[in-house]
């Protein structure tokens, strides 16, 4: 079910006004969203936040779409009209033309519900007069028995158990016009919207439109009384119970006896209305009087037009009943009060409490320090939306509110929320110079190992024997110049197109029994030394060892057919030679560090081999 009341928070400025104008606290405010959400379970329908939202961010619930769609239906439909129009709709000259206008808009009939308040009227003194000790609460205004239900469980059995004049007046319809009417109650309160659904069977209404909506409906279709003749409210008419739109009206119905010194009837209308309660609950036995009470008089209702003035709408209201009651029938209103006069006007009501927990001290006493109002509970500014610091912490805790809501609170934590991001923009400088040194450092050293690795590729050029250096997929990563003339004419082809031949497939350059030696390196990782393979007409001598377990292994090939190679001179001259570049080999590691780690492994091995060799031709 749509929701009677609800913010707009694409307008809302969360200046919480309606936070401070609901009496029941029935809009809450979170951490994640600052901005208030009314909360239909614990809204009375009071509509007080209406009137004080500056950026109009609070919406009633729409009832003019439902309700041209069901003028539209093939049912007949009834008016159910609040006297308070006389006051609303003052710029309209005479009420039967705008009786004539709701028929134009589309009702098949136009009661007025003052005649249900007659009946209603006379229940209540039947009512009073028969209570023996019992004192009721009347139950006329619909705002007033939600903050009972909700706020006052306790006080349900003592709200009076008689039907409001417009389920009455349904009742009435119904009876003379049959079951399958459909009700549409006109009237000057928000509340009205939710007050049918109390409604069932013979009283039931299906819709309730205000006051401003048929303003509004009226626009629309372009109807104006200027265009139109008179038309009379339909039969049955209302006498005095016309006036229970001002608060003591429904007692004026009912004969109620309202002399100071006499009446059993208090009165009261506006918010003072908790106060009345709160003392109803506990001095009821002392005041022994019945209460009529009223959050607001419906000629003043949240669904009438803003800005109407009360004492101007309340003469007009007495000037249009006595207009009316000039010409009534006396006679005949009698005999319709006569037939109706067993109609069943009894309800029941039901407590729907709404009430949470107090906190505990300790609790509120946590909250208030956290808001630095430790000692001044009873007192506030209000801004918040409570009547103290004390109400607002109770509300925190209830998850009604959020610190943030006090501009104190507020105002302290963004001083100190300057103050870190001050802190914190300190040390993001120093973090930013820190990290733009730290990326100066980083380039050199890329620059140290781009030279390093570049010292390395041009020394694997030097050597007189064949390297290649692979990845665990057989692909090179480096080799020198002496491997590719190994592989003849295509190799120094695209060694022209991709330099050291990187990325190349071992597996389609060199024969199985030659690139299989690779693979048992990298799978075993052991390293093969000195093993004698044929290729293309030549022997070669090839040595295949561990660079990095299972990643990378490298090899050293010599050709052994090699004129120089069969001499012991040679031997001898090439032994001295690797012995020189021993020194220039750890040279360069120390100036690669890690990175040349691998090529300077790879280059012991190759003197160890050596080494090896000289070793056995001295035996």
């Amino acid at each position: 079910m749509e929701p009677l009341l609800k913010i707009d928070h694409d307008t809302c400025t969360a200046c919480y006004a309606c936070v401070r104008a609901c009496p029941v606290k029935a809009l809450r405010v979170q951490t994640e969203q600052l901005k208030p959400v009314i909360m239909p379970e614990r809204c009375i329908g009071c509509g007080s936040c209406t009137t004080v939202c500056g950026p109009e961010s609070i919406r009633v619930k729409d009832s003019r779409a439902e309700l041209k769609k069901l003028l539209q239906q093939p049912v007949k439909v009834a008016a159910l009209l609040d006297p308070s129009i006389a006051g609303e709709f003052s710029d309209i000259t005479d009420y039967r033309k705008f009786v004539q206008m709701l028929r134009t808009l589309g009702f098949d009939y136009v009661h007025e519900v003052a005649f249900g308040a007659d009946l209603v009227a006379r229940a209540y003194k039947a009512l009073f007069t028969e209570s023996r000790g019992k004192y009721y609460i009347m139950s006329i205004d619909p705002v007033t028995v939600a903050y009972v239900e909700k706020y006052k469980p306790g006080l349900v059995p003592n709200l009076a158990p008689v039907l409001p004049p417009v389920a009455a007046t349904a009742k009435v319809v119904r009876m003379i016009a049959g079951e399958e009417v459909v009700m549409v109650h006109i009237t000057p309160l928000i509340a009205g919207k939710a007050e049918i659904f109390r409604f069932s069977e013979d009283s039931r209404i299906e819709l309730a439109i205000t006051f401003i909506e048929l303003r509004e409906l009226f626009a629309e279709a372009n109807i104006h009384e200027t265009d139109l003749e008179y038309s009379d409210f339909d039969e049955p008419l209302g006498h005095r119970g016309s006036f229970f739109p001002v608060a003591n009206g429904i007692l004026q119905a009912a004969g109620i006896e309202e002399a100071l010194d006499k009446t059993k009837v208090v009165t009261v209308a506006g918010r003072g209305i908790m106060d009345a309660l709160n003392e109803f609950e506990k001095n009821i036995n002392d005041i022994r009087s019945h209460f009529n009470l009223y959050y607001k008089e419906f000629l003043m209702g949240r669904g009438t037009s803003p800005g109407g003035m009360h004492i101007l709408r309340r003469s007009q209201l007495i000037q249009y009943v006595n207009k009316r009651l000039k010409t009534l029938d006396k006679e005949r209103w009698n005999q319709h009060m006569s037939r109706f006069a067993d109609l069943n006007l009894t309800t029941q009501f039901r407590a729907d409490d709404q009430s949470l927990p107090a906190p505990s001290a300790s609790s509120l006493n946590r909250i208030l320090k956290e808001l630095d109002q430790l000692g001044s509970t009873e007192i506030g500014c209000g801004a918040c939306g409570y009547g103290s610091c004390k109400d607002f912490a109770v509300a925190i805790l209830q998850g009604l509110a959020v610190p943030e809501m006090c501009y104190t609170y507020a105002s302290k934590n963004r001083q100190n929320h300057i103050q870190s991001l001050k802190v914190t923009n300190e040390k993001l400088a120093l973090a930013q110079e820190a990290l733009k040194k730290s990326e100066q450092l980083a380039q050199k050293e890329k620059e140290a190992a781009r030279e390093a690795s570049e010292i390395v590729r041009r020394m694997l050029h030097k050597l007189p024997s064949m390297v290649v250096i692979c990845d665990m997929n057989l692909k090179i990563i480096q080799t020198n110049d002496g491997f590719i003339e190994m592989l003849g004419e295509d190799a120094r082809e695209i060694n022209e197109v991709i330099p050291g031949l990187t990325g190349a497939d071992l597996k389609t350059l060199l024969p199985y029994n030659f690139y299989n030696l690779f693979t048992y390196v990298l799978t075993h990782n052991e390293s093969i030394t000195n093993r004698d393979i044929r290729h293309e007409g030549k022997l070669l001598n090839v040595s295949v060892f561990v660079i990095e377990k299972g990643k990378i292994a490298g090899a050293v090939i010599r050709d052994m057919s090699a004129p120089e190679v069969q001499k012991e001179e040679v031997v001898k001259r090439l032994t001295e030679v690797i012995d020189k570049n021993l020194s220039l080999v750890q040279q360069i590691g120390f100036i690669m560090g890690e990175g040349a780690a691998e090529t300077e492994r790879m280059l012991n091995s190759i003197i160890e081999t050596y080494k090896l060799r000289q070793d056995l031709k001295d035996q």
